[in-house]
C-alpha cells in the first residue's frame, strides 16, 4: 500500500480508534507525527504519547482520552494542508476552531505548535490540522 499522506493516515487512525472507544492507537513512527502527537498531549486531547519498538519497526502509541462518562474528547479531527494543496497562515491570521474551543496544529520554524503557542510566539506556518 502506497501512502502519500502519512499525517492523514495518523489522523484517521486516531479518529477510528476514538470512535471505537479504544484505549490506545498505534501509528508508524516519524519525527513529525511524534511532535504532532506531543501537541495533542500538551493541549489535553490525549493522555500520553510514547514510542515503542526499534529501528524501522518503531511506532507511536497514543493513549486516547475520554470524559468521566466515556464521552469523546476529540469530536473532529480534520486535515487542512494536504500534499496537493498546502495551506499556510500568518501568526495573526491563524483560523479559530469551534470559536476557540478547538485548536489548529501548525508546522512552524520553531517546531510543531498549537495555534495558542503560535500566537504567543508570534509565528505562523503550515496549518496541518484542526482538532475540535
Amino acid at each position: 500500500m502506497s501512502m502519500n499522506d502519512p499525517i492523514s493516515d495518523m489522523l484517521t487512525r486516531i479518529r477510528n480508534a476514538t470512535r471505537n472507544g479504544a484505549g490506545e492507537c498505534h501509528v508508524p513512527y516519524s519525527k513529525l507525527k511524534h511532535e504532532l502527537a506531543g501537541v495533542l498531549r500538551r493541549e489535553g486531547y490525549v493522555n500520553g504519547v510514547k514510542v515503542e519498538g526499534e529501528g524501522p519497526q518503531r511506532h507511536i502509541v497514543v493513549e486516547l482520552r475520554y470524559g468521566p462518562d466515556g464521552e469523546h474528547v476529540i469530536h473532529n479531527l480534520d486535515r487542512v494542508s494536504k500534499p496537493g494543496r498546502r495551506v499556510y497562515s500568518h501568526a495573526n491570521k491563524i483560523p479559530r476552531v469551534r470559536g476557540g474551543m478547538g485548536i489548529c496544529i501548525l508546522s512552524t520554524s520553531k517546531g510543531v505548535l498549537s495555534d495558542r503557542e503560535c500566537r504567543k510566539q508570534q509565528v505562523g506556518g503550515e496549518v496541518l490540522c484542526k482538532v475540535g
